[in-house]
């Protein structure tokens, strides 16, 4: 894994904390640690865009968030946890690594250097 994918996973990671942060945010800085959040996984996401193939980035990205915080639901803000909830995170997931597995990193290299 190169440090563009894994950029791609932290901002993944921060998407979940900013995603809890509009709900569960109650003061002043609650609310400026969920806005540096934002900027924080948007900048990631923005600058692995310009390196990787950006559809596979963004299925990536929301994906890995959106498992994350279902995830970080269940286990720190007590909704209730379901199997069915586990089983479509398990098919999620199993979708974004088989994604991953069928791009090349060199798609997006081959587009810029192609002339229209």
């Amino acid at each position: 894994m190169n440090k563009h994918w894994l950029l791609v996973i932290i901002a993944a990671a921060f998407e979940v904390m900013w995603v809890a942060g509009l709900k569960h945010a109650d003061n002043g800085l609650e609310w400026a640690l969920t806005a540096v959040a934002i900027i924080i996984s948007f900048a990631g996401l923005l600058y692995a865009g310009k390196k990787l193939p950006t559809s596979t980035v963004y299925a990536i990205f929301v994906g890995l968030g959106t498992a994350g915080t279902v995830i970080t639901e269940m286990v720190l803000f007590d909704v209730p946890f379901s199997w069915g909830k586990v089983w479509l995170i398990v098919s999620l997931l199993a979708g974004i690594i088989g994604l991953k597995l069928v791009t090349t990193d060199g798609e997006t290299e081959q587009k810029r250097g192609e002339v229209s």
